[in-house]
């Protein structure tokens, strides 16, 4: 049974690994990514992410699956594990950030993370604008909309 959840402070390490793990898996079209290590992905982490933003995770017992990071109405991040891919995980993230912002939600992804696209479109999100990401990255990015009432 998935649930989501505040992490404690003894799981933020498990959620930096867990981040650390999907981006390598994901964005392989991404050199920098490529390149980053835990340790750089922890200070990132540690430095801009979790002072910014409320952080969920989503788990099954013990074990982190995924976990969301919001701004307000903004999804900073949404990454679920690639060996809990395909079972809930990201639309019970999905929920909680819609139930913390049910007037609507904002999200960007990479245009290449297909596997991302998918998942928002088969969510009812709704792509509103095309752009390129900030450097170093300068990839092609998709900028997704939830509100309530469409879909």
């Amino acid at each position: 049974m998935i649930k989501t959840r505040t992490p404690c402070e003894s799981e933020i390490e498990s959620v930096i690994v867990l981040w650390h793990e999907t981006k390598r898996d994901t964005y392989d079209f991404i050199p920098q990514e490529r390149d980053r290590s835990v340790g750089d992905d922890r200070g990132f982490f540690l430095s801009h992410i979790r002072p910014r933003c409320a952080l969920w995770i989503a788990v099954d017992g013990e074990r982190i699956l995924g976990f969301l990071a919001i701004r307000d109405s903004y999804v900073d991040r949404l990454y679920v594990h690639p060996t809990a891919q395909r079972q809930g995980v990201g639309s019970a993230l999905l929920r909680h950030a819609i139930a913390l912002s049910p007037s609507g939600i904002e999200l960007h992804t990479h245009v290449r993370n297909t596997k991302a696209c998918a998942f928002y479109e088969k969510e009812r999100l709704v792509a509103v604008k095309f752009g390129v990401s900030p450097p170093p990255e300068s990839e092609p990015d998709v900028e997704y909309h939830w509100r309530p009432g469409r879909g």
